[in-house]
C-alpha cells in the first residue's frame, strides 16, 4: 500500500478559512481600541459581511436571494444557533475564565463536529480521522496553553456552548449546500446573525462610539476590513470547502486558526511564544498532513 500526500480544492479552502480567522485578534483589539464592547465588534463584523454579500447578489445575480419559505428555520440555525452563538458564548467565557481555558473549549468543536456528522451524515469514524482529531485537540492544548484558575462549572458550559454553536456552522451548512449555493448560504447566514446581533449590542450606545471617534475615515475603512477579511472571506471559503469535504475533516482541518492566531500575536503583539507552543503548532500541522495522505492499494 503506498500514501500520497495530496490537498484537494475543498481542504485548501478550509485552510484558508482558517488562517483569515486566525487573524480576528488584530481587527478584534484595534476595535476594542475604540471602546466598542465584544458583542458590538460582533454586530459590526456581521451586519456588514451580511451587506456584502447582499450587495454581490445584488450586482451578479438576484435570483440568488430565493429561499424557500420552510427553510428559514435552518438559516436561522445558521445565523442565531451557531454564527451567534457560539460568539457569544465564547466572550462570554472569556470574561469567566482564562483566554486559554475558553479557547480550548471552543476548539473541542471538531469533536462535537465528528459525533454529529457520525449521527446525521453516516461519516466513519475510521483511525486516521480519530488520531488527526488528537493531534489537533492536542496541539490547541499546547497553543492555547491551560490555566484552571477561576474556572467554574457554569463557565465550563458556555464554553463548551461555544464548541457547540461553532460545530453546527459545519453541519447545517452541509444541509443547506443541498439545496442553496455558497453565497447564498452565507448571505443568509449573516442576515440573519446581523439581526440577532444588532438586537442584543446596544446599539444606541454603539452609534454614540461611532460619532465620538476622532477620525471617522480610519474607523470606517477598520471596520470594512474586519468584515471582510474575518468573516466574508474566510466563512464563503469554508462554505465552499464544505461541498466537497466532509463536515468532520473540515473542522479539524480549521484548527489551524489558533496556529495562526498564535503566530501573529508573536510577530505582530510582541506575546512570548513557547517551546509548548511550537509544539502545539507542529501537532495541528501533523493533523493536517494525515488528513490529506491518500492511501492507494498496490495494484495486481
Amino acid at each position: 500500500m503506498k500514501s500520497e500526500l495530496k490537498m484537494g480544492k475543498g481542504e485548501a479552502l478550509i485552510i484558508l478559512a482558517g488562517i483569515f480567522w486566525g487573524s480576528m485578534g488584530i481587527f478584534v483589539r484595534r476595535l476594542a481600541g475604540y471602546g466598542f464592547s465584544s458583542i458590538q465588534i460582533v454586530a459590526i463584523r456581521v451586519t456588514l459581511a451580511a451587506a456584502g454579500f447582499c450587495g454581490i447578489f445584488l450586482i451578479t445575480d438576484r435570483r440568488g436571494f430565493r429561499i424557500s419559505l420552510r427553510d428559514i428555520p435552518l438559516f436561522l440555525g445558521l445565523g442565531i444557533g451557531s454564527v451567534l452563538m457560539f460568539t457569544v458564548c465564547y466572550f462570554t467565557a472569556i470574561s469567566m475564565m482564562s483566554l486559554s481555558a475558553a479557547a480550548i473549549l471552543l476548539y473541542t468543536s471538531p469533536i462535537w463536529i465528528m459525533l454529529m456528522s457520525a449521527v446525521f451524515f453516516s461519516e466513519r469514524m475510521n483511525g486516521m480521522k480519530l488520531a488527526a482529531l488528537a493531534l489537533a485537540f492536542c496541539g490547541c492544548v499546547l497553543v492555547c496553553g491551560f490555566s484552571a484558575t477561576g474556572v467554574s462549572l457554569g463557565g465550563v458550559l458556555i464554553g463548551l456552548g461555544s464548541g457547540i454553536g461553532y460545530a453546527l456552522y459545519s453541519i447545517l451548512g452541509t444541509i443547506a449546500l443541498r439545496r442553496y449555493s455558497s453565497y447564498t448560504v452565507t448571505a443568509y447566514t449573516f442576515l440573519f446573525a446581523s439581526a440577532g446581533a444588532l438586537a442584543i449590542c446596544s446599539l444606541a450606545d454603539m452609534i454614540s462610539k461611532f460619532s465620538a471617534a476622532p477620525a471617522a475615515l480610519p474607523l470606517a475603512v477598520l471596520c470594512v476590513l474586519t468584515a471582510l477579511i474575518t468573516a466574508v472571506i474566510p466563512f464563503l471559503s469554508y462554505t465552499l470547502g464544505l461541498e466537497t469535504v466532509e463536515a468532520g475533516r473540515a473542522g479539524i482541518l480549521a484548527t489551524v486558526e489558533p496556529m495562526v492566531a498564535t503566530v501573529i500575536g508573536s510577530a505582530v503583539f510582541s506575546e512570548p511564544l513557547s517551546v509548548l507552543s511550537l509544539i502545539g503548532i507542529a501537532m495541528i500541522f501533523s493533523s493536517v498532513v494525515i488528513l490529506n495522505v491518500k492511501r492507494h492499494e498496490p495494484e495486481t
